[in-house]
């Protein structure tokens, strides 16, 4: 199969992190099983990621050139994506890094369904910034 990047493919990863949290059990608010919550974190943030390089394509970056760890994505937001010196779009990458891909996925922190909404409902929000 060729290297061909795929346009609404960070949708298609949100799509499946959702679907990930419908099958988990919750009780007092809480998701009982750690397992698919962290699977729908690491997934979110694949999205994340995805958005990000769809962005950067859009932008005229190869697939080559796209960045391959966090301080690289960090940098070619800077460079490429933020409208603005405010950085805002770089902090919203940065928290969302810590949620999703550190405490969510990687510690298995994040049980709250509250929280995990809220954590879902901002990745969206950032997906949808960058690509409509």
């Amino acid at each position: 199969m060729p290297n061909v990047h795929r346009e609404g493919e960070a949708f298609r990863y949100m799509e499946n992190a959702k679907g990930l949290l419908k099958a988990a059990v919750i009780e007092d608010n809480i998701y009982l099983d750690k397992k698919p919550v962290r699977e729908a974190f690491g997934t979110a943030y694949l999205a994340v990621l995805e958005a990000i390089n769809e962005a950067l394509i859009k932008k005229g970056l190869t697939r080559k050139e796209l960045p391959k760890s966090v301080d690289g994505y960090m940098a070619a937001i800077k460079k490429y994506l933020s409208v603005t010196r405010t950085g805002k779009l770089v902090r919203d990458f940065d928290s969302l890094y810590d949620t999703l891909h550190i405490a969510g996925y990687y510690r298995g922190l994040i049980t709250r369904v509250t929280m995990v909404k809220d954590a879902m409902k901002d990745t969206d929000a950032f997906i949808k910034k960058l690509l409509t």
